[in-house]
């Protein structure tokens, strides 16, 4: 049976993000420092999003929820908290205090282009929400998304070549989330800058030959590319573009795409990256295959590879915090896809 983000599912990655959306310590920041006042503490830089060891692990847990808060209503004690913890955090004077951080000398680049597209997932789900508390997060986080939708504007056309890494600094990764939000706002000037972005980055792509995965990777550069374009094309030009840039999918080839990876040590926060391959992989599998035809072998091949690479590392969301503070959230998009 395909698996689900079911309400008990649900529930349990809910309280495992509320368990750390607040926690300080241990903390990563990317951050340059203009001089000793710099020298501050996490939750002052950055008093809305301070917790999660990171900045864009702690923005894409809101995120799981938010999107857990608008699609199971029946949630008991973790919706509380969730109303609770956004209505003391989302507040005009925090978003204000992480704009002001923006808008200091050298970091410009801060948190691209990873950090910059999950705020916007963030605020596009937050756009979603038909409450009277979910308009007013969403508004109250607007200015926010702005910044970093602007920031994208400014970006792209000074972005000659994409960045196909299996981490943080993934363009196609990031294209398919501030996609997502432009679709959703209905920015479309915002959405058309996008869509020629990836077209000029990967149209031309074919044959590809899927060097993965690395002991670093928590994306598939193959298979989140092959995502992003579903999101650019429409089905009949995206299935030819997908038939030259991965021609031997119907012989499972390469084969390294439908082989989940081992992780030999979840302690290890860069070893812990491939669970999150497995998951984000699955999540790619299921987007993808389900725009095959229920006739195109492909389209099983895809189901299978997601299950099996949701099989490799659903079970392992939690355990270790090098994993723990961020693979809920790719659990969710892989049960949510498709």
């Amino acid at each position: 049976m395909t698996e689900t983000l079911t309400a008990a599912r649900a529930s349990r990655f809910a309280s495992l993000v509320l368990s750390h959306v607040t926690r300080e310590y241990p903390n990563k920041l990317d951050h340059v420092l203009n001089g000793p006042d710099d020298l501050r503490a996490p939750r002052r830089l950055h008093p809305l999003f301070f917790g999660s060891f990171d900045w864009h692990s702690n923005v894409h847990g809101y995120w799981l929820l938010a999107t857990v808060y608008r699609r199971f209503p029946e949630l008991g004690e973790e919706r509380e908290q969730i109303r609770t913890l956004f209505d003391t955090q989302i507040t005009e004077r925090n978003v204000e205090a992480e704009l002001a951080y923006l808008r200091q000398p050298s970091r410009g680049t801060f948190e691209r282009p990873y950090g910059w597209a999950w705020l916007l997932m963030l605020a596009a789900e937050l756009a979603r929400h038909d409450t009277n508390e979910g308009l007013v997060w969403s508004r109250t986080l607007r200015p926010l998304d702005e910044e970093f939708a602007r920031r994208f504007r400014e970006f792209l056309p000074r972005a000659i070549y994409p960045i196909r890494v299996g981490t943080h600094f993934n363009t196609a990764f990031a294209l398919s989330l501030a996609i997502e939000y432009a679709d959703t706002v209905h920015d479309l000037v915002f959405g058309d800058l996008l869509r020629g972005k990836a077209t000029a980055w990967y149209g031309e792509d074919a044959d590809c030959q899927a060097w993965e995965p690395s002991l670093d990777d928590f994306l598939s550069s193959a298979l989140v590319e092959a995502e992003c374009m579903r999101r650019v094309l429409d089905p009949a030009p995206w299935a030819e573009w997908m038939q030259r840039f991965l021609p031997f999918i119907a012989a499972k080839d390469p084969a390294t795409l439908f082989t989940p990876v081992s992780v030999s040590d979840r302690s290890d926060g860069k070893i812990a990256h491939l669970d999150g391959l497995n998951l984000s992989r699955a999540w790619c599998w299921r987007s993808i295959g389900s725009h095959w035809g229920d006739d195109d072998p492909r389209r099983a091949l895809a189901r299978d590879a997601a299950d099996r690479h949701l099989a490799a590392s659903l079970p392992h969301v939690a355990g270790d915090y090098a994993g723990e503070h961020w693979l809920a959230t790719f659990a969710t998009l892989a049960l949510l896809a498709g």
